[in-house]
């Protein structure tokens, strides 16, 4: 009796919950991602706030503003009210386009407050199977000795996968020839045909077909080995001093108060330990990683330095 007691008041306190008019209920948090439903932004999204609703209590949706390479979205947060009800889930673009494009309708540092580090995925660079190198060392020798012969597919320009390939070859004095594609799709297609000889993939797009055989995989991207890629050692290891990384992070408007930060940061932290999200990330080879406002906003202006370095020397710019 005791606990169908319990049961029944707490039945009471939700009809009560919902009862009220809509203008006493708290309004949702909106989730504003630069990317469309499906993808890896939007999955990291939505799998945050859902833990971020049970912290928070309240209702926590994902809105969806492709486009740009997550400049619509950004815009769209950097101009809403600084009250803590709309935030950016963003990702590496958002670093990059600081660099990549003439003219930006906002400013990655000024107009936005860092929350909190989501994540980081790396990547791998594969080539195709009968490609004449077995590992790093040998594969820096043979396209040193054969300027311009190689081929490398770019799934989409200015991603941080072509900015990977390319703080590849700047840092390793390589001539290697682009190739972009629409999408890692067709990319990865041509590799497995032997169109193309190589590219920086995603570590989920690239890990079946590694263990089939049908691409090699010469370095990982992290600073350090992974389970995922058991005998495929970091790029670093050669190359010393590569890394590449992409993450996924939380923003909002700038001028947001300090408690409303705290608040959001704290619920961020809770939501990035959450076993099921750890375990999403680790079928990606990808690390779950929070930190405070003040680490995020360092790393963002660090990592907007790195990548105008990596854009001068690829020439490349958007509109």
């Amino acid at each position: 009796m005791a606990r169908l007691h319990r049961f029944l008041s707490r039945c009471a306190l939700v009809a009560c919950a919902f009862s009220l008019p809509a203008a006493a209920q708290t309004p949702p948090v909106k989730l504003v991602v630069g990317a469309p439903p499906g993808g890896t932004t939007d999955t990291v999204a939505r799998n945050i706030g859902q833990h971020m609703s049970q912290t928070l209590k309240r209702t926590v949706l994902v809105e969806n503003r492709p486009g740009a390479g997550g400049n619509i979205a950004a815009d769209y947060v950097a101009k809403s009210a600084p009250d803590g009800n709309t935030l950016l889930v963003t990702f590496t673009s958002f670093s990059i386009n600081a660099s990549l494009y003439r003219k930006l309708p906002f400013d990655p540092v000024r107009d936005f407050t860092p929350i909190s580090m989501l994540a980081r995925v790396p990547s791998v660079l594969v080539t195709r199977k009968d490609f004449p190198a077995q590992d790093m060392a040998a594969f820096v020798q043979q396209v040193r000795a054969h300027p311009g012969k190689y081929t490398m597919a770019v799934g989409a320009l200015g991603s941080s996968l072509h900015m990977a390939g390319e703080r590849l070859k700047m840092m390793a004095g390589l001539d290697i020839l682009n190739v972009p594609y629409k999408g890692t799709a067709p990319a990865i297609t041509d590799l497995l045909g032997g169109q193309v000889d190589m590219m920086v993939a995603s570590s989920l797009n690239a890990q079946p077909h590694i263990k089939s055989g049908a691409l090699k995989a010469l370095g990982l991207t992290s600073p350090q080995p992974l389970p995922q890629f058991p005998g495929v050692p970091p790029i670093g290891d050669t190359i010393k001093g590569f890394e590449s990384n992409a993450w996924f992070a939380l923003f909002g408007p700038a001028g947001m108060p300090a408690d409303v930060v705290a608040a959001l940061n704290g619920a961020a932290r809770q939501a990035v330990a959450a076993p099921d999200f750890r375990r999403l990330l680790d079928a990606e080879a990808a690390t779950a990683v929070s930190s405070s406002p003040q680490e995020l906003d360092a790393f963002v202006r660090q990592d907007i330095a790195r990548y105008a370095e990596i854009v001068k020397f690829t020439g490349a710019t958007l509109d």
